[in-house]
């Protein structure tokens, strides 16, 4: 076992321990707070896969993050209305079927996207990115049926078969195991033929084309994959807060999961987690004393930007990765 692993494993336990800990001495809030950084790190771990193994620097995530919050919110609105979507097809409050819903909406929305985006390169792909981001955003606050620009409240917490999800430490569990569960396939991936394939077309995707791998159609169902985590992420960031709005969707949430992963370590598997436990903590210890936190994380930022290009787990590990 290297060192990397080593601080994986006692990342993981830690981002168990601390909530049971928590929720022990009846302390709810510290479980919602971790819960906060499960979702964040599941949706850093969608960007991640395009960006650290793609090499594709998308500044267009929050699109696809609010989507899930969508399907979310609009879904279970419906169910506590008793009122059907379109074609009489009902709302559901059932976690399994609403993540699928997500998921699929941010799938299919990022075909399109990826298919226009992927034929540009460096920071043509980052603005198309960023302005299709903008255009669902400004759709958002223009649909009054949802709650427009004041955005949506979710009235009840969604269901999961056989757990109560109105309790922090059950919910915090379920999106942990849905975080290992990703964890888990960002590794098969990375270690799978197509990982290599999407890693070569990062380095040098001519050479990849000339041994007759399309890098534009790897590049593709990597993006494609990459949305549909952060869409499922979307989901339960909306069903934790019991509310989605437009501010999900807008640059700064891409902003934000950019700055995870940079933190954490850009294409390391654990990289989002350490990432998304360190910006959390920050917002919540340094946002305590002043309300100009932002300026401190900017100097750990820049900090890591200059001396730790691997972030917080190249630091630790003592091996920066290039990627």
């Amino acid at each position: 076992m290297n060192r990397e692993t080593a601080v994986n494993l006692v990342l993981a336990a830690l981002l168990l321990a601390l909530p049971l800990a928590a929720s022990g001495m009846g302390e709810p809030f510290y479980v919602t707070l971790a819960t906060r950084v499960v979702v964040l790190a599941l949706a850093a771990v969608g960007l991640n896969l395009a960006l650290g193994l793609g090499g594709l620097l998308s500044f267009g995530h929050a699109a696809f993050f609010g989507l899930g919050g969508y399907a979310a919110g609009i879904l279970a609105t419906h169910a506590f209305n008793a009122e059907p979507l379109f074609a009489g097809i009902p709302g559901t409050t059932s976690m399994p079927l609403i993540w699928l819903v997500a998921i699929a909406v941010a799938g299919l929305v990022a075909i399109p996207i990826g298919m226009i985006s992927l034929r540009t390169t460096g920071v043509y792909f980052i603005m198309i990115t960023l302005a299709f981001a903008q255009m669902i955003y400004y759709f958002a606050i223009s649909w009054p049926a949802y709650g427009g620009e004041d955005g949506l409240s979710i009235y009840v917490r969604n269901a999961f078969p056989g757990v109560n999800t109105a309790q922090p430490l059950p919910y915090f569990l379920i999106c942990f195991a849905v975080l290992m569960a990703v964890l888990l396939l960002f590794r098969l991936v990375e270690g799978s033929r197509f990982g290599s394939a999407l890693q070569a077309a990062r380095q040098n995707g001519t050479r990849l084309a000339a041994v007759g791998i399309p890098p534009f159609s790897i590049r593709l169902v990597a993006f494609v994959l990459s949305a549909m985590v952060t869409g499922l992420a979307g989901a339960l960031y909306a069903d934790l807060n019991r509310f989605v709005g437009p501010s999900m969707l807008s640059w700064h949430m891409s902003g934000e999961l950019m700055v995870l992963i940079i933190l954490g370590g850009k294409g390391r598997l654990f990289g989002p987690v350490a990432g998304a436990m360190i910006f959390v903590c920050l917002e919540y210890v340094l946002g305590g004393i002043t309300e100009h936190w932002q300026f401190f994380l900017g100097l750990i930022l820049l900090a890591i930007l200059l001396f730790a290009r691997g972030g917080f787990l190249g630091l630790i590990s003592g091996k920066p990765r290039h990627v």
